[in-house]
């Protein structure tokens, strides 16, 4: 591969090409795998840094295990602000979450926001709730249990604005380095005012990294006009990312259209009525700005899909396609739903590595709806087969931005039919994620004469050509066909070792 000023020029044999770039600087790779650079289209980047330097939770065995992880950072660090990340009843042995008392016992008089794992509720001390706006008549408030909904934006707010510029600053720099070091060289920053505020994305997209960081700012609109004007005040590319709709399964906060099976008096929470989707999806298409919205449950994935059919309805498909929309996580889309959408350009933005962590017989999603629901969740191959295209990312500090498990939760998918090829799910976080970002060249994310060199380097074991695992072979596995191979996904496969990684000709990582 030849490059030159940040650009693939040419691809194929060695003797050839040294031939036609007799002054090139050679590089040899020595026998490395060289692939395009991972694109994450949907991270948290500040809050990612925050679990990176922090308090991290995510392996807390039980409340005791994650209340003494509280007090031993409470002992070590005088932050204003302890923001831990990570917490998941559904895993220990007692599902008990953390109380206000038991931060408070835990942390006296100290600001503490203990956010659970899927960022949609969280634990907060007495002091924390003091100091933001008065809680107890905002929806999801509760004494002593952890906020949702709108109790629980407005306590993540007040944690939000305790945190010091340093703070934010050095867990921005930790949050990119680690995408960088993972063999991601752009990640699309999904913010907004209930999530990480302005002047925290402000500072992101103005801070100088190799990480190329694509700015979605998650605020509804309801005329051109007024669309043009916030993407202008932000700085941000598009106004969609985490505009919510709905919360998370976890939280029981996903809006469905029946109760939750372990809440039977519970459907969720719903944030935006459908007159103001479509409000949103008109206004930004008009303007020629990209939207989209968070939607999880069935209900608000009903509501979002109706928005786009009324506005297509108003402007026509291809004016409405034209914008490349897009909806987040989607994770109970039907097939039904996914072909509407297909046929109006909306990209599936998508977490494989949510089923690896929460699916199955016996995992979160079962517990929360049952196994028949659960079961239909994140259905990557009947959606993908109706045309619709995917675009996957982690939802960083979520679940961790790692390519490879990520992939290898896509391929094998804990239900049956539900998994989708090696190629197809290399795509998604490759060529799809540029796609979901706007980039509509055909060119990036591949290694083609003309694309932006964005690559990256891996020492791996075995790469093989995988057939899918459905009845009909789309291409051949055979060497002579050319057809490129990628490393192993296999379950217990090791996960290929980043060398280096360049994003049109600057370099990102190097070992």
């Amino acid at each position: 591969m030849a490059v030159t000023d940040g650009t693939v020029v040419w691809v194929g044999q060695d003797r050839p090409g040294r031939a036609l770039h007799p002054d090139a600087e050679i590089v040899d790779l020595h026998g490395a795998f060289v692939a395009p650079g991972f694109v994450d289209t949907h991270v948290h980047t500040t809050s990612h840094g925050l679990a990176l330097t922090g308090l991290d939770l995510t392996d807390a065995v039980d409340r005791d295990d994650a209340l003494r992880r509280v007090r031993a950072h409470a002992d070590a660090h005088d932050d204003a602000v302890i923001w831990g990340h990570g917490w998941d009843e559904t895993r220990w042995p007692d599902p008990t979450p953390p109380t206000t008392a038991d931060l408070d016992a835990a942390a006296p008089a100290r600001l503490v926001y203990l956010g659970r794992i899927d960022a949609h509720s969280a634990a907060a001390s007495s002091a924390l709730r003091a100091v933001a706006q008065p809680l107890d008549e905002l929806a999801g408030f509760d004494p002593q249990q952890p906020l949702t909904a709108a109790a629980h934006h407005a306590v993540r707010g007040a944690a939000r604005r305790g945190l010091t510029a340093a703070q934010r600053a050095r867990a921005r720099l930790a949050a990119l380095d680690d995408f960088a070091a993972h063999g991601y060289v752009a990640v699309h920053e999904c913010a907004g005012p209930d999530i990480s505020g302005l002047d925290d994305f402000t500072e992101l997209l103005g801070t100088d990294h190799p990480v190329q960081v694509r700015g979605y700012w998650g605020q509804a609109v309801r005329a051109g006009e007024e669309a043009a004007e916030l993407l202008a005040e932000t700085g941000a590319d598009a106004l969609g990312g985490d505009l919510f709709v709905d919360g998370s399964i976890g939280s029981h906060t996903a809006a469905l259209a029946r109760p939750y099976d372990d809440l039977p008096d519970c459907c969720g929470t719903r944030y935006l009525t459908e007159d103001e989707l479509t409000a949103h999806v008109r206004a930004c298409t008009s303007a020629g700005i990209q939207a989209g919205f968070h939607v999880i449950g069935d209900a608000a994935t009903t509501a979002a899909v109706a928005a786009f059919e009324a506005v297509a309805a108003e402007v026509g498909g291809p004016a409405l396609a034209a914008r490349g929309h897009r909806l987040e996580h989607v994770e109970s889309l039907t097939v039904a739903q996914a072909e509407v959408l297909s046929r109006y350009g909306v990209i599936a933005s998508m977490q494989p590595s949510f089923d690896a962590l929460w699916g199955g017989a016996d995992g979160m999603y079962a517990q929360r709806l049952g196994a028949d629901r659960a079961a239909a969740l994140n259905a990557f191959a009947p959606l993908a087969a109706t045309g619709l295209a995917l675009a996957f990312g982690s939802d960083a500090p979520v679940t961790a931005p790692r390519p490879w498990p990520m992939l290898r939760a896509a391929v094998h998918h804990r239900t049956e039919g539900s998994g989708i090829s090696p190629r197809a799910a290399f795509a998604a976080a490759t060529r799809g994620a540029w796609r979901a970002g706007g980039v509509r060249d055909g060119l990036a994310g591949t290694l083609d004469p003309g694309a932006p060199a964005s690559y990256a380097i891996w020492e791996v074991g075995e790469l093989v050509v995988s057939a899918p695992k459905d009845s009909v072979q789309r291409w051949s596995t055979d060497p002579r066909s050319r057809v490129a191979p990628l490393p192993d996904l296999s379950p217990g496969t090791a996960d290929p070792v980043l060398v280096r990684s360049v994003h049109r000709g600057r370099v990102v990582y190097a070992r």
